[in-house]
């Protein structure tokens, strides 16, 4: 059992209390992108930018060890890999005549097979189970500062644009008759949603992401019809799955990333039940 002094003094649970430090700056940025991901339902959106972030990846470290890039960061290549999926696949739902499940799922395999595909030439050893399952007990001071600049670019948008921003969630008509650029709107929200996600997959990896991104925010709004409330209730739900999953995942020895994951599942599950039997 972990002992309560240690956990907050001892040297050697230094990297845990550094884990919960950056869980917790990053939950107002999973609050707000997965409330609005859950209500404008494009997880299946955020899905592809997530995979489509894995090439992005697999193609940085190529170039780094192939080519000599060096300031083609992987954390660089699956920001681009992210927004560009994003946007390409928003352009093409606004104005193709493509069918938007079909390119969502064109993106999300082809993205994950080109990373694979570059990883699998880039010489050396390549800690690819760590992208793809996460590594948050090995966060950086570099993760630190992404995160608080991540925050800021969120949170600084939501609070000037928020009137616009509830409009086009429940009515895009109604937004677009008052004059204000959905398209622009909903562009920018698929790109601040795919920069969330590449620092979320340093957090519980590419395949427990999306689960992060929309489990709280969806146990949040079985409690609340309220936009802004369901943000706020979101966050402090994303705090409470990273203290409590960080702090069982040590206790029992168990991966970090899943298990921040089933409890949240967990919550879900029974938010679910309480909003259809007791909160009628």
């Amino acid at each position: 059992m972990i002992d309560i002094y240690n956990l907050c003094f001892s040297p050697e649970w230094a990297f845990l209390r550094f884990a919960m430090l950056v869980g917790v700056c990053l939950a107002p940025a999973l609050g707000i992108i997965g409330t609005m991901v859950v209500t404008r339902r494009i997880s299946s959106l955020a899905g592809a930018s997530t995979h489509a972030a894995l090439g992005g990846f697999g193609l940085a470290l190529f170039l780094q060890r192939v080519i000599q890039l060096e300031w083609f960061t992987p954390t660089l290549g699956a920001v681009i890999g992210a927004v560009a999926a994003a946007v390409a696949v928003g352009i093409v739902s606004i104005y193709a005549k493509e069918r938007e499940d079909t390119v969502i799922g064109a993106v999300w395999a082809i993205g994950m097979s080109v990373g694979l595909l570059f990883l699998d030439r880039t010489p050396g050893y390549v800690d690819w189970q760590g992208y793809l399952f996460g590594s948050i007990l090995l966060l950086t001071g570099e993760d630190l500062v992404m995160t608080l600049i991540l925050d800021a670019v969120i949170i600084i948008p939501t609070v000037v644009f928020f009137p616009s921003l509830l409009a086009m969630t429940f009515d895009d008509t109604f937004t677009r008759l008052r004059g204000i650029h959905v398209t622009i709107l909903y562009l920018g929200l698929l790109i601040l949603t795919a920069l969330t996600i590449v620092l979320l997959i340093n957090l519980v990896g590419i395949m427990l992401v999306i689960a992060l991104l929309t489990l709280p925010s969806a146990a949040a709004a079985c409690y609340t019809s309220h936009l802004r409330t369901t943000m706020l209730l979101s966050a402090v739900f994303n705090v409470l799955f990273i203290l409590s999953g960080l702090l069982l995942s040590c206790i029992l020895s168990l991966p970090s990333g899943p298990t921040i994951v089933v409890l949240a599942g967990i919550v879900y599950a029974a938010s679910m039940a309480f909003k259809k039997y007791f909160a009628q």
